[in-house]
């Protein structure tokens, strides 16, 4: 059956027939500029990002990918809007990991793209397929550039002069005075930045972690800041925010904590530990990857082999 040209012209939803892995906590990034129910963001950041005046967010496409079982990893936000497909991914500590992470994010999309619009990728007509972009938002504490560009022949054990072949990450520091058009064109970002501001300054006063973001959120409330997100979402927003902030401090304490041991008798089995218990705080796997050392592969391993895992 001939399909429509607004069926031919999207990646669709092709879960139908992939297991979806164990659901980790989706953060708050995510939950603002990853679903349907917040298309609007969706289209000011992107006409933020690309110096567009789109309108109209039926044209919009979520691509947004899940924990599927056989990537082990899922991506913060990606649309596919007029032929090009965007992929943003929000990172609050440095990750020099990320061409790769996106170059895997690209493979899984594209390989949706093609099996929902049953294309031929073995014929000798060439496929048209989506333009990419490969956007990370930084809003960590360290002090980073506006703007950085990350490549993946960087990782290259080999190193050549040709660049024959090349994947980039184009990292925008949204931290305040770092990407002030940006967040000026973009509300709904520059008021997530604010508020993830507000808990981390909270934090340096003093207060818990439980407390910084009550407080937070509260004054984003009454300043009218994110207020019917937050209102709608606020338990959600309030779990989602512990979790992230507890993540970095817990993952800060086990990197400190190997520096310290110095030894290798009995390291593999404190990583071993060590993974188990990021994994049950409802750390995602890739992350679990970055603040082990471990590749993903070893840390499905080790998860695969514990008990009533």
């Amino acid at each position: 059956m001939k399909k429509t040209d607004d069926e031919v012209h999207n990646l669709g939803d092709t879960t139908e027939d992939i297991k979806v892995a164990r659901k980790h906590k989706d953060n708050l990034f995510r939950l603002l500029f990853g679903n349907e129910e917040y298309k609007e963001n969706n289209l000011l950041l992107y006409n933020a990002l690309n110096n567009t005046k789109y309108t109209d967010v039926n044209d919009i496409t979520i691509t947004t990918i899940d924990d599927v079982i056989y990537i082990k990893m899922k991506n913060d936000a990606s649309i596919l809007l007029d032929g090009n497909l965007s992929v943003w991914e929000q990172q609050s500590c440095v990750n020099p990991n990320m061409p790769l992470r996106g170059l895997m994010y690209f493979g899984q999309l594209y390989d949706q793209y093609i099996r929902t619009n049953e294309l031929n990728i073995y014929g000798t007509k060439l496929v048209k397929i989506p333009t990419p972009q490969y956007v990370v938002l930084y809003n960590g504490a360290d002090d980073r550039p506006a703007v950085e560009i990350q490549r993946l022949s960087n990782a290259f054990m080999n190193k050549t002069d040709n660049h024959d072949f090349e994947w980039t990450a184009k990292v925008l520091n949204i931290n305040p005075e770092k990407n002030d058009k940006l967040l000026s064109e973009c509300k709904p970002l520059s008021e997530y930045v604010y508020l993830v501001s507000k808990i981390r300054r909270n934090q340096e006063q003093g207060m818990s972690i439980e407390t910084a973001v009550r407080s937070a959120v509260k004054d984003c409330i009454e300043k009218d800041i994110l207020r019917d997100f937050l209102v709608k979402h606020e338990s959600e927003v309030f779990s989602m925010c512990i979790t992230e902030f507890d993540e970095k401090v817990f993952v800060k304490g086990i990197r400190e904590e190997g520096r310290e041991e110095g030894r290798e008798e009995g390291r593999a089995e404190e990583q071993r530990r060590i993974t188990i218990q990021l994994y049950n705080i409802g750390i995602p796997i890739d992350k679990i990857s970055a603040a082990t050392g471990r590749s993903i592969e070893e840390v499905q391993k080790i998860l695969n082999s514990a008990e009533n895992f």
